[in-house]
Protein backbone atom coordinates (compact mmCIF):
# COMPACT_ATOMS: atom_id res chain seq x y z
CA UNK A 1 0.00 0.00 0.00
CA UNK A 2 1.21 3.74 -0.49
CA UNK A 3 1.49 6.28 1.99
CA UNK A 4 -0.04 8.44 0.33
CA UNK A 5 -3.50 7.63 2.65
CA UNK A 6 -3.87 6.15 6.14
CA UNK A 7 -7.49 5.83 5.65
CA UNK A 8 -10.42 6.58 3.72
CA UNK A 9 -14.04 7.71 3.80
CA UNK A 10 -16.65 6.97 1.45
CA UNK A 11 -19.20 10.45 1.14
CA UNK A 12 -22.60 9.16 0.38
CA UNK A 13 -26.21 8.77 1.27
CA UNK A 14 -29.02 6.16 1.35
CA UNK A 15 -29.81 5.08 -1.98
CA UNK A 16 -26.67 5.68 -3.64
CA UNK A 17 -24.73 2.62 -3.76
CA UNK A 18 -22.86 2.69 -1.37
CA UNK A 19 -23.30 -0.61 -0.33
CA UNK A 20 -22.17 -2.10 -3.30
CA UNK A 21 -19.36 -0.15 -3.78
CA UNK A 22 -18.33 -0.87 -0.36
CA UNK A 23 -18.75 -4.59 -1.15
CA UNK A 24 -16.39 -4.10 -4.44
CA UNK A 25 -13.96 -2.36 -2.52
CA UNK A 26 -13.66 -5.73 -0.15
CA UNK A 27 -12.47 -7.77 -2.58
CA UNK A 28 -9.47 -5.62 -3.14
CA UNK A 29 -6.26 -7.20 -0.66
CA UNK A 30 -5.17 -5.42 2.46
CA UNK A 31 -7.99 -3.03 1.90
CA UNK A 32 -10.84 -2.54 4.63
CA UNK A 33 -14.46 -0.71 4.60
CA UNK A 34 -16.29 -1.09 8.07
CA UNK A 35 -19.70 0.62 6.48
CA UNK A 36 -21.52 3.43 8.62
CA UNK A 37 -19.52 2.87 11.45
CA UNK A 38 -20.57 6.22 12.52
CA UNK A 39 -23.70 6.22 12.13
CA UNK A 40 -26.08 7.12 15.43
CA UNK A 41 -28.53 4.40 14.36
CA UNK A 42 -25.98 1.73 13.83
CA UNK A 43 -24.21 2.45 17.47
CA UNK A 44 -27.45 1.38 19.14
CA UNK A 45 -27.86 -1.89 17.16
CA UNK A 46 -26.96 -4.38 20.21
CA UNK A 47 -26.69 -6.56 17.36
CA UNK A 48 -23.40 -4.84 16.17
CA UNK A 49 -20.30 -6.42 17.71
CA UNK A 50 -16.81 -4.71 18.50
CA UNK A 51 -14.79 -2.95 15.90
CA UNK A 52 -10.91 -3.04 16.10
CA UNK A 53 -11.62 -4.06 19.62
CA UNK A 54 -13.73 -1.25 20.52
CA UNK A 55 -17.07 -1.72 21.28
CA UNK A 56 -20.04 0.19 19.94
CA UNK A 57 -20.19 1.95 23.56
CA UNK A 58 -16.78 3.05 23.30
CA UNK A 59 -17.38 4.39 19.55
CA UNK A 60 -20.09 6.31 20.60
CA UNK A 61 -18.70 7.89 23.06
CA UNK A 62 -14.94 8.68 22.34
CA UNK A 63 -15.56 8.38 18.04
CA UNK A 64 -12.07 9.51 17.34
CA UNK A 65 -10.76 6.85 19.07
CA UNK A 66 -11.68 4.57 16.41
CA UNK A 67 -10.61 6.80 13.58
CA UNK A 68 -7.35 6.11 15.40
CA UNK A 69 -7.47 2.54 15.51
CA UNK A 70 -8.12 2.43 11.52
CA UNK A 71 -4.79 4.96 10.43
CA UNK A 72 -3.12 2.32 12.69
CA UNK A 73 -4.53 -0.94 11.94
CA UNK A 74 -2.36 -3.33 8.93
CA UNK A 75 -4.03 -1.96 5.67
CA UNK A 76 -6.10 0.60 4.48
CA UNK A 77 -9.25 0.91 6.36
CA UNK A 78 -12.39 3.43 5.59
CA UNK A 79 -15.88 3.65 6.21
CA UNK A 80 -18.97 5.40 5.03
CA UNK A 81 -20.29 8.74 6.22
CA UNK A 82 -23.75 10.25 5.48
CA UNK A 83 -24.74 13.59 6.34
CA UNK A 84 -26.48 12.62 9.56
CA UNK A 85 -23.76 10.68 10.88
CA UNK A 86 -21.84 11.88 14.17
CA UNK A 87 -20.57 15.04 13.33
CA UNK A 88 -18.02 15.17 16.57
CA UNK A 89 -15.54 14.05 13.61
CA UNK A 90 -16.79 15.37 10.41
CA UNK A 91 -13.87 18.52 10.86
CA UNK A 92 -11.82 16.29 11.66
CA UNK A 93 -12.03 13.83 8.95
CA UNK A 94 -12.20 16.35 6.00
CA UNK A 95 -9.31 18.06 7.56
CA UNK A 96 -7.26 15.39 7.26
CA UNK A 97 -5.49 15.00 3.95
CA UNK A 98 -4.22 11.60 4.76
CA UNK A 99 -7.73 10.47 4.77
CA UNK A 100 -8.75 9.63 0.84
CA UNK A 101 -12.13 11.16 0.40
CA UNK A 102 -14.21 9.05 -2.02
CA UNK A 103 -17.74 11.03 -2.72
CA UNK A 104 -20.57 9.30 -4.29
CA UNK A 105 -23.12 10.81 -5.73
CA UNK A 106 -26.93 9.89 -7.59
CA UNK A 107 -29.28 11.58 -8.95
CA UNK A 108 -31.19 12.93 -5.98
CA UNK A 109 -34.68 12.00 -7.61
CA UNK A 110 -33.45 8.30 -8.10
CA UNK A 111 -32.40 7.94 -4.41
CA UNK A 112 -35.92 9.70 -2.96
CA UNK A 113 -37.58 7.14 -5.65
CA UNK A 114 -35.81 4.09 -4.37
CA UNK A 115 -35.69 5.00 -0.88
CA UNK A 116 -39.46 4.98 -1.14
CA UNK A 117 -39.35 1.82 -2.23
CA UNK A 118 -37.37 0.41 0.17
CA UNK A 119 -39.57 1.81 2.85
CA UNK A 120 -42.28 0.43 1.73
CA UNK A 121 -41.13 -3.17 0.64
CA UNK A 122 -38.53 -3.26 3.57
CA UNK A 123 -36.23 -4.51 0.79
CA UNK A 124 -33.02 -2.81 0.97
CA UNK A 125 -30.47 -4.66 -0.25
CA UNK A 126 -31.11 -7.85 -3.26
CA UNK A 127 -29.00 -10.74 -4.07
CA UNK A 128 -31.39 -12.32 -6.20
CA UNK A 129 -34.76 -11.65 -8.56
CA UNK A 130 -36.82 -13.57 -7.03
CA UNK A 131 -36.95 -11.71 -3.53
CA UNK A 132 -37.77 -8.46 -5.60
CA UNK A 133 -41.30 -6.89 -4.09
CA UNK A 134 -42.80 -4.69 -7.27
CA UNK A 135 -44.05 -1.21 -5.63
CA UNK A 136 -44.80 2.14 -7.21
CA UNK A 137 -43.84 4.56 -4.95
CA UNK A 138 -45.83 7.95 -4.89
CA UNK A 139 -43.97 11.75 -5.77
CA UNK A 140 -44.47 14.15 -3.28
CA UNK A 141 -43.29 17.64 -3.67
CA UNK A 142 -42.78 18.37 -0.40
CA UNK A 143 -40.91 15.77 1.07
CA UNK A 144 -38.38 15.93 -1.95
CA UNK A 145 -37.59 19.77 -1.69
CA UNK A 146 -37.03 18.41 2.58
CA UNK A 147 -35.23 15.40 1.22
CA UNK A 148 -33.02 17.52 -1.60
CA UNK A 149 -32.38 20.26 1.14
CA UNK A 150 -29.75 18.22 3.87
CA UNK A 151 -28.20 16.34 0.45
CA UNK A 152 -27.23 19.48 -1.41
CA UNK A 153 -25.79 21.45 1.39
CA UNK A 154 -23.55 18.89 2.57
CA UNK A 155 -22.31 18.51 -0.91
CA UNK A 156 -20.98 22.10 -0.85
CA UNK A 157 -19.97 21.82 2.31
CA UNK A 158 -17.40 18.72 1.03
CA UNK A 159 -16.86 20.60 -2.01
CA UNK A 160 -15.88 24.10 0.02
CA UNK A 161 -13.90 22.50 2.90
CA UNK A 162 -12.05 20.10 0.46
CA UNK A 163 -11.43 24.09 -1.62
CA UNK A 164 -10.39 25.67 1.31
CA UNK A 165 -7.73 22.66 2.48
CA UNK A 166 -6.07 22.14 -1.08
CA UNK A 167 -7.23 18.66 -1.15
CA UNK A 168 -9.05 16.65 -4.08
CA UNK A 169 -11.48 13.80 -3.97
CA UNK A 170 -12.10 10.81 -6.28
CA UNK A 171 -15.86 11.58 -7.51
CA UNK A 172 -18.04 8.37 -8.27
CA UNK A 173 -21.20 8.49 -10.02
CA UNK A 174 -24.59 5.70 -9.00
CA UNK A 175 -23.51 4.09 -13.11
CA UNK A 176 -19.73 3.97 -12.42
CA UNK A 177 -20.03 1.43 -9.71
CA UNK A 178 -20.40 -1.40 -12.43
CA UNK A 179 -17.85 0.02 -14.44
CA UNK A 180 -14.49 -2.41 -13.65
CA UNK A 181 -12.19 0.39 -15.14
CA UNK A 182 -13.41 3.26 -13.31
CA UNK A 183 -13.62 0.58 -9.86
CA UNK A 184 -9.84 0.12 -10.91
CA UNK A 185 -8.73 3.75 -11.48
CA UNK A 186 -10.15 4.30 -7.42
CA UNK A 187 -8.35 1.29 -6.23
CA UNK A 188 -4.78 3.28 -7.65
CA UNK A 189 -5.87 6.26 -6.61
CA UNK A 190 -5.95 4.79 -3.00
CA UNK A 191 -2.87 3.50 -3.87
CA UNK A 192 -3.80 -0.37 -3.62
CA UNK A 193 -1.73 -2.62 -6.21
CA UNK A 194 -4.13 -5.00 -6.40
CA UNK A 195 -7.41 -4.82 -9.02
CA UNK A 196 -10.55 -6.08 -9.28
CA UNK A 197 -11.27 -8.93 -11.80
CA UNK A 198 -15.09 -9.32 -11.53
CA UNK A 199 -18.29 -7.65 -9.80
CA UNK A 200 -19.57 -9.02 -6.45
CA UNK A 201 -22.48 -11.44 -7.32
CA UNK A 202 -23.80 -11.14 -3.80
CA UNK A 203 -25.61 -8.15 -4.71
CA UNK A 204 -27.83 -7.12 -7.70
CA UNK A 205 -29.18 -3.40 -8.77
CA UNK A 206 -32.79 -3.45 -7.29
CA UNK A 207 -34.93 -1.17 -9.27
CA UNK A 208 -33.38 -0.68 -12.91
CA UNK A 209 -36.58 -0.18 -14.19
CA UNK A 210 -38.05 3.25 -16.22
CA UNK A 211 -38.97 6.23 -13.74
CA UNK A 212 -41.71 5.63 -15.58
CA UNK A 213 -42.90 2.08 -14.16
CA UNK A 214 -41.48 3.13 -10.37
CA UNK A 215 -43.28 6.47 -9.78
CA UNK A 216 -47.12 6.30 -9.24
CA UNK A 217 -48.03 9.61 -10.33
CA UNK A 218 -45.32 10.27 -13.11
CA UNK A 219 -46.89 13.25 -14.93
CA UNK A 220 -47.26 15.20 -11.86
CA UNK A 221 -43.54 14.06 -10.71
CA UNK A 222 -42.44 15.30 -14.19
CA UNK A 223 -44.49 19.29 -13.84
CA UNK A 224 -42.87 19.30 -9.94
CA UNK A 225 -39.52 18.86 -10.78
CA UNK A 226 -39.74 21.28 -13.65
CA UNK A 227 -40.17 24.11 -10.89
CA UNK A 228 -37.29 23.35 -8.59
CA UNK A 229 -33.76 25.63 -8.96
CA UNK A 230 -31.73 23.17 -9.65
CA UNK A 231 -28.86 25.39 -10.97
CA UNK A 232 -29.76 27.55 -7.78
CA UNK A 233 -30.01 30.46 -10.64
CA UNK A 234 -32.02 31.91 -7.46
CA UNK A 235 -29.42 32.63 -5.15
CA UNK A 236 -28.49 36.19 -4.80
CA UNK A 237 -24.61 36.19 -4.51
CA UNK A 238 -23.02 38.55 -2.52
CA UNK A 239 -19.13 39.35 -1.74
CA UNK A 240 -19.28 41.50 0.58
CA UNK A 241 -17.08 40.97 3.59
CA UNK A 242 -18.05 39.32 6.86
CA UNK A 243 -18.26 41.55 10.23
CA UNK A 244 -18.09 40.50 13.58
CA UNK A 245 -20.94 41.56 16.26
CA UNK A 246 -19.30 45.09 17.36
CA UNK A 247 -19.96 44.11 20.99
CA UNK A 248 -18.62 47.93 22.07
CA UNK A 249 -21.68 49.40 20.31
CA UNK A 250 -24.49 47.54 22.24
CA UNK A 251 -26.81 49.31 24.71
CA UNK A 252 -28.12 47.47 27.67
CA UNK A 253 -30.89 48.40 30.80
CA UNK A 254 -30.51 45.89 33.38
CA UNK A 255 -33.47 47.75 34.90
CA UNK A 256 -35.67 47.38 31.56
CA UNK A 257 -34.51 43.91 30.74
CA UNK A 258 -33.46 45.50 27.19
CA UNK A 259 -30.32 45.24 24.95
CA UNK A 260 -29.96 47.44 21.86
CA UNK A 261 -27.84 45.78 19.17
CA UNK A 262 -27.65 48.46 16.70
CA UNK A 263 -26.76 48.37 12.92
CA UNK A 264 -23.19 50.46 12.79
CA UNK A 265 -23.65 53.63 11.57
CA UNK A 266 -27.29 54.02 12.72
CA UNK A 267 -27.81 56.64 15.06
CA UNK A 268 -28.06 55.35 18.29
CA UNK A 269 -29.21 58.23 20.79
CA UNK A 270 -32.80 57.96 20.72
CA UNK A 271 -32.71 54.75 22.03
CA UNK A 272 -30.59 55.22 24.20
CA UNK A 273 -32.21 58.33 25.57
CA UNK A 274 -35.40 56.09 25.90
CA UNK A 275 -33.67 53.07 27.51
CA UNK A 276 -32.44 55.38 29.74
CA UNK A 277 -36.04 55.79 31.37
CA UNK A 278 -37.54 52.28 31.53
CA UNK A 279 -37.84 49.93 34.63
CA UNK A 280 -39.69 47.42 34.93
CA UNK A 281 -40.28 47.75 38.66
CA UNK A 282 -40.88 51.21 40.64
CA UNK A 283 -38.17 50.37 43.12
CA UNK A 284 -35.54 49.90 39.99
CA UNK A 285 -33.30 52.87 39.07
CA UNK A 286 -33.05 53.29 35.38
CA UNK A 287 -30.27 52.89 33.72
CA UNK A 288 -27.53 52.47 30.80
CA UNK A 289 -25.06 50.01 30.12
CA UNK A 290 -22.24 49.91 27.29
CA UNK A 291 -18.47 49.15 25.77
CA UNK A 292 -19.55 45.49 26.81
CA UNK A 293 -16.84 43.50 26.02
CA UNK A 294 -17.47 39.93 24.63
CA UNK A 295 -17.07 38.48 28.54
CA UNK A 296 -18.79 41.75 30.31
CA UNK A 297 -21.75 40.85 27.65
CA UNK A 298 -22.29 36.96 28.66
CA UNK A 299 -22.32 38.37 32.53
CA UNK A 300 -24.81 41.24 31.57
CA UNK A 301 -27.45 38.42 29.31
CA UNK A 302 -26.54 35.57 32.27
CA UNK A 303 -27.60 38.25 34.98
CA UNK A 304 -30.45 39.31 32.98
CA UNK A 305 -32.19 36.12 32.77
CA UNK A 306 -35.30 37.26 31.06
CA UNK A 307 -33.96 39.98 29.01
CA UNK A 308 -35.25 40.98 25.39
CA UNK A 309 -32.70 41.95 22.45
CA UNK A 310 -33.55 44.08 20.04
CA UNK A 311 -32.48 46.15 16.49
CA UNK A 312 -33.53 48.75 14.22
CA UNK A 313 -33.48 48.34 10.69
CA UNK A 314 -33.46 51.18 8.50
CA UNK A 315 -34.83 51.27 4.85
CA UNK A 316 -31.50 50.09 2.41
CA UNK A 317 -32.35 53.74 0.21
CA UNK A 318 -32.65 55.94 3.73
CA UNK A 319 -29.56 54.25 4.78
CA UNK A 320 -27.45 54.71 1.44
CA UNK A 321 -28.79 58.37 1.41
CA UNK A 322 -27.18 58.91 4.86
CA UNK A 323 -24.14 57.24 3.90
CA UNK A 324 -23.78 60.04 0.94
CA UNK A 325 -24.69 62.36 3.37
CA UNK A 326 -21.71 61.93 5.99
CA UNK A 327 -19.32 60.42 3.91
CA UNK A 328 -19.11 61.80 0.52
CA UNK A 329 -20.89 65.34 0.66
CA UNK A 330 -18.60 66.56 2.77
CA UNK A 331 -14.86 68.48 2.22
CA UNK A 332 -12.88 66.31 4.37
CA UNK A 333 -13.32 63.09 1.97
CA UNK A 334 -12.07 64.75 -1.58
CA UNK A 335 -9.99 61.28 -2.17
CA UNK A 336 -13.66 59.43 -2.05
CA UNK A 337 -14.76 61.58 -4.23
CA UNK A 338 -12.25 62.13 -6.82
CA UNK A 339 -12.64 58.50 -6.91
CA UNK A 340 -16.55 58.36 -7.57
CA UNK A 341 -16.02 61.29 -9.91
CA UNK A 342 -13.47 60.09 -12.47
CA UNK A 343 -14.90 56.18 -11.98
CA UNK A 344 -18.83 56.87 -11.18
CA UNK A 345 -20.10 60.02 -12.46
CA UNK A 346 -20.27 61.81 -9.55
CA UNK A 347 -20.51 65.66 -9.91
CA UNK A 348 -17.21 66.68 -8.19
CA UNK A 349 -16.97 70.43 -7.85
CA UNK A 350 -14.61 73.00 -6.28
CA UNK A 351 -17.12 73.92 -3.90
CA UNK A 352 -18.54 70.55 -2.34
CA UNK A 353 -21.66 73.27 -0.92
CA UNK A 354 -22.95 73.03 -4.58
CA UNK A 355 -24.30 70.12 -3.87
CA UNK A 356 -26.15 71.23 -0.65
CA UNK A 357 -28.40 73.70 -2.91
CA UNK A 358 -28.27 71.98 -6.51
CA UNK A 359 -30.96 69.49 -6.75
CA UNK A 360 -30.04 68.06 -10.14
CA UNK A 361 -26.09 67.68 -8.85
CA UNK A 362 -27.42 66.15 -5.50
CA UNK A 363 -29.78 63.54 -6.98
CA UNK A 364 -26.87 62.66 -10.07
CA UNK A 365 -24.49 62.27 -7.34
CA UNK A 366 -26.56 60.25 -5.44
CA UNK A 367 -27.30 57.81 -8.23
CA UNK A 368 -23.63 57.42 -9.17
CA UNK A 369 -22.73 57.01 -5.09
CA UNK A 370 -25.56 54.11 -5.62
CA UNK A 371 -24.02 52.39 -8.58
CA UNK A 372 -20.27 52.59 -6.12
CA UNK A 373 -21.91 51.14 -3.71
CA UNK A 374 -23.09 47.85 -6.10
CA UNK A 375 -19.65 47.54 -6.72
CA UNK A 376 -18.46 48.32 -3.51
CA UNK A 377 -20.37 45.47 -1.67
CA UNK A 378 -19.55 42.95 -4.57
CA UNK A 379 -15.62 43.90 -4.16
CA UNK A 380 -15.02 45.03 -7.60
CA UNK A 381 -13.58 48.50 -6.43
CA UNK A 382 -10.38 47.69 -4.44
CA UNK A 383 -11.79 50.15 -2.06
CA UNK A 384 -12.97 49.07 1.64
CA UNK A 385 -16.95 48.25 2.45
CA UNK A 386 -17.05 51.21 5.42
CA UNK A 387 -19.10 50.75 7.51
CA UNK A 388 -21.49 53.55 6.49
CA UNK A 389 -22.83 51.57 3.90
CA UNK A 390 -21.98 47.64 4.76
CA UNK A 391 -25.52 45.71 3.86
CA UNK A 392 -27.57 45.36 7.09
CA UNK A 393 -27.87 41.51 6.37
CA UNK A 394 -24.44 41.05 6.81
CA UNK A 395 -24.56 42.81 10.16
CA UNK A 396 -27.16 40.49 11.41
CA UNK A 397 -24.82 37.59 10.55
CA UNK A 398 -22.57 39.22 12.52
CA UNK A 399 -24.63 39.28 15.40
CA UNK A 400 -25.10 35.40 15.42
CA UNK A 401 -21.22 34.88 16.41
CA UNK A 402 -22.73 35.82 20.02
CA UNK A 403 -26.08 36.45 20.40
CA UNK A 404 -29.17 37.48 17.84
CA UNK A 405 -31.77 40.02 17.96
CA UNK A 406 -35.13 38.68 19.44
CA UNK A 407 -37.13 41.40 17.89
CA UNK A 408 -36.22 43.34 14.47
CA UNK A 409 -37.90 46.86 14.79
CA UNK A 410 -38.05 49.07 11.79
CA UNK A 411 -37.38 52.58 11.36
CA UNK A 412 -41.03 53.94 9.51
CA UNK A 413 -42.95 52.09 12.79
CA UNK A 414 -40.08 52.49 15.52
CA UNK A 415 -42.37 53.92 18.01
CA UNK A 416 -45.33 51.08 17.86
CA UNK A 417 -41.84 48.76 17.58
CA UNK A 418 -40.59 50.07 20.74
CA UNK A 419 -43.53 50.18 22.88
CA UNK A 420 -44.79 46.86 22.25
CA UNK A 421 -41.31 45.52 22.76
CA UNK A 422 -41.17 47.38 26.40
CA UNK A 423 -44.70 46.42 26.99
CA UNK A 424 -44.14 42.23 26.09
CA UNK A 425 -41.15 42.62 29.60
CA UNK A 426 -43.17 44.69 31.76
CA UNK A 427 -40.78 47.86 31.22
CA UNK A 428 -42.18 51.50 31.41
CA UNK A 429 -40.81 55.05 31.25
CA UNK A 430 -40.81 57.57 28.57
CA UNK A 431 -42.42 57.42 25.26
CA UNK A 432 -40.85 55.63 22.53
CA UNK A 433 -38.81 57.88 19.70
CA UNK A 434 -40.49 58.17 16.37
CA UNK A 435 -37.47 58.14 14.13
CA UNK A 436 -33.75 57.14 14.43
CA UNK A 437 -33.14 61.01 13.67
CA UNK A 438 -29.25 61.92 13.02
CA UNK A 439 -27.33 64.69 11.80
CA UNK A 440 -29.32 66.96 9.10
CA UNK A 441 -29.01 66.47 5.07
CA UNK A 442 -27.89 69.25 2.77
CA UNK A 443 -30.74 67.59 0.69
CA UNK A 444 -33.70 65.86 1.93
CA UNK A 445 -34.16 62.38 0.56
CA UNK A 446 -37.47 63.39 0.19
CA UNK A 447 -37.17 66.19 -2.50
CA UNK A 448 -35.34 63.93 -4.94
CA UNK A 449 -36.63 60.84 -4.61
CA UNK A 450 -37.60 59.02 -7.76
CA UNK A 451 -37.97 55.68 -9.28
CA UNK A 452 -34.29 55.77 -10.54
CA UNK A 453 -32.92 55.84 -7.34
CA UNK A 454 -35.11 53.30 -5.71
CA UNK A 455 -33.81 50.53 -8.40
CA UNK A 456 -30.36 51.42 -8.13
CA UNK A 457 -30.52 51.16 -4.37
CA UNK A 458 -32.66 47.42 -4.90
CA UNK A 459 -29.47 46.25 -7.00
CA UNK A 460 -26.84 47.74 -4.57
CA UNK A 461 -28.57 46.29 -1.97
CA UNK A 462 -30.49 43.43 -3.32
CA UNK A 463 -30.55 40.84 -0.10
CA UNK A 464 -31.33 43.61 1.94
CA UNK A 465 -34.62 43.88 -0.03
CA UNK A 466 -34.84 40.55 -0.39
CA UNK A 467 -34.60 38.96 3.12
CA UNK A 468 -35.73 41.28 5.18
CA UNK A 469 -38.61 42.60 3.45
CA UNK A 470 -38.59 45.80 2.23
CA UNK A 471 -40.68 47.79 -0.06
CA UNK A 472 -40.22 50.65 -2.04
CA UNK A 473 -39.65 53.41 -0.08
CA UNK A 474 -42.52 56.06 0.43
CA UNK A 475 -41.91 59.93 0.74
CA UNK A 476 -43.74 61.12 3.65
CA UNK A 477 -47.20 62.31 3.09
CA UNK A 478 -47.88 59.69 0.58
CA UNK A 479 -50.26 57.19 0.66
CA UNK A 480 -49.77 53.40 2.11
Amino acid sequence: MAAQFDSFVIFAEMRTGSNLLESCLNHLNDLQCHGEVFNPRRLADPKTGPLLALTQTEIGNRPQRLLKRMKKAPGLHGFRYFHDHDPRILDEILNDSKCAKIILTRNPVESYISLKIAYNTDRWQLSHIRDSRPFQAPFKPAEFEAFLGPLRAFQALILNSLQRSGQTAFYLDYTDITDLTVLNGLAAFLGCADRIDALPTAQIVQNPHEMAEKVRNFPEMEAALAKIDWANLSRTPNFEPRRGPHVPGFIGSYAAGLLFMPIQAHPTAPIRDWLGTLARHDNDTPDTQSDFTRKTLREWMQTSKTHRSFTVLRHPLVRAHAAFCSVVALPQNDGLRQMLAQNYNVPNPADPSILASDLAAFHAGFLGFLGFLRANLNQQTGFPVLIEWASQTMQLKGFGEITLPHVLCREDRLAQDLTELAAAIGAKGAEAPTCLSGPPSPIALQDIYDGALEQAARRAYGTDYLTLGFDDWRPKGTVQ
